[in-house]
């Protein structure tokens, strides 16, 4: 059986020796960390100099991108030396295994999802948005309530979404309200402060703690305080302000808030940025749930109220456990999950129109083929060569006269249209990645021509799409 030391720096040892460890035992296998932080810094010659294999190594691996002969090594060594992939989560795949990665979607981080103007809605209606977040990845549904409107049902509604199952929480600052929603069962109720701490006596569920308006640190201290001297079980929210009105301030009160009290359980707000910003809602809700992950930060509240915004919990139910283990595994939160990459992703399979004029010259049916090529759309059969990216010049070029045909077309070209623009991959008949809002695949069709282009590539087998 071959021994295969595996040589890396300081930083990459931690999630190397994961990675390895994940990998079948068709052979023994040891990790070789030398005295440098990034791996790819290394060359052969330095290699040389440092590494003491372990007896019985038959094979070495060096990172893929560390530059020099590997002739020096294996003089040096007396042993094979072979150059990895340059991505250290690729190593499963070099030796031809499907890379496993033991716990991940375990997470640390609970969601609370606010149930907007939740007065306004019935008891289905209430009912439903709460399944549709408690089925997005909700741990908490959270009831926001009206300011200077009190909501007389509210103990009725909290009672209703516990008897089904669900963990509820009161979002007010007006006394009758959390009062009415701890004596149904609230199991949290947000927020207390300065202008209603008198009622902490009274309530039995756990509290959010939050500054006085414009009270700084010194009012979350006065207020954790006085919920402590209550008895409380508390969660603290230093409130993040939106961009341009004091976030970057409430980053810097966030992690002095971890510094004053690090074993406190903190929560922070995503809705403030999300809903408030003309940005896709998906990079920042990863963003901050990177940053609540490595605060130590256990509880995000947010909110699905702009359109933009839709989809925020499923957002971060995903990015939650993509955080959790990038940190527990010390590696960078990249090449680990696709779910995030929406808009853009990662590319893949690309081809020239030469590559395409060669594939035309062995097709001998008219069926149509569609390729994106050199940032353009290619469409060809066996008499026709058509490409651009106006898509109604390429159809007019296409002669095509039957109905279901011409809708066919129609829709796949504006597929490639969109991939096109987006810098997505496209492959005909396939739909377009969206990361978590990709809708389930349509049958397919396959033909021996795109497998042998894609063979010769080195690529696995790809569909080349309908007839036309």
């Amino acid at each position: 059986m071959d021994k295969i030391t595996f040589v890396t720096g300081r930083l990459a040892e931690r999630a190397l020796r994961a990675t390895v460890e994940t990998m079948r035992a068709e052979f023994e296998r040891s990790v070789a960390t030398l005295p440098i932080s990034v791996a790819a810094l290394m060359t052969t010659s330095w290699i040389a100099e440092r590494l003491v294999l372990p007896e019985g190594t038959t094979k070495v691996m060096i990172p893929g991108l560390c530059q020099g002969d590997l002739g020096i090594l294996e003089s040096r060594l007396g042993v094979p030396v072979i150059r990895g992939p340059k991505d250290l989560k690729d190593i499963p795949a070099y030796f031809g295994r499907p890379q496993e990665r033991p716990g991940y979607g375990a997470y640390n981080i609970k969601i609370v999802a606010e149930i907007h103007n939740a007065p306004d809605l019935d008891r289905n209606a209430l009912l439903a948005r709460a399944e549709y977040y408690r089925q997005s990845g909700a741990d908490i549904i959270d009831l926001g309530c009206h300011v200077g409107r009190r909501w007389t049902h509210l103990g009725e509604s909290v009672a209703f979404l516990k008897s089904r199952g669900f963990t509820v929480s009161v979002d007010s600052f007006d006394r009758q309200e959390m009062l009415a929603g701890d004596e149904a069962g609230a199991d949290l109720i947000l927020s207390l402060n300065g202008t209603n701490m008198d009622i902490a006596s009274q309530l039995h569920a756990r509290v959010v703690v939050v500054p006085d308006a414009e009270g700084g640190l010194e009012s979350l201290a006065r207020n954790v305080t006085s919920v402590e001297r209550a008895g409380l079980r508390y969660i603290i929210d230093p409130i993040i302000n939106p961009l341009n009105f004091g976030f970057a301030q409430s980053l810097r009160r966030l992690m002095e808030i971890r510094d004053r009290w690090p074993s406190a359980d903190v929560m922070i707000g995503t809705h403030h940025i999300t809903e408030l910003f003309d940005a896709d809602s998906i990079g920042i809700n990863a963003l901050l749930t990177g940053l609540a992950e490595e605060l130590g930060v256990r509880y995000l509240l947010t909110t699905e109220v702009g359109h933009w915004a839709r989809g925020s919990v499923r957002e971060i139910s995903i990015a939650r456990q993509l955080s959790a283990y990038s940190h527990a595994m010390g590696m960078l939160p990249k090449h680990l999950e696709e779910r995030l990459l929406v808009a853009k992703d990662r590319g893949g399979p690309s081809y020239t129109t030469a590559e395409l004029r060669e594939l035309q010259r062995e097709i001998h049916d008219p069926n149509y083929r569609i390729f994106l090529a050199d940032g353009q759309i290619c469409v060809f059969n066996a008499e026709r060569f058509v490409q651009g990216t106006d898509l109604g010049r390429i159809f007019d070029q296409l002669a095509v006269e039957e109905p279901s045909h011409a809708f066919y077309l129609g829709k796949e070209l504006m597929k490639a249209r969109l991939a096109l623009a987006l810098g997505k991959s496209y492959m005909q008949e396939q739909e377009l990645h969206l990361g978590y809002l990709t809708p389930p695949p349509e049958p397919t069709t396959h033909t021996r021509l795109t497998q042998r282009l894609s063979r010769r590539r080195g690529r696995g087998p790809r569909s080349p799409g309908k007839p036309s």
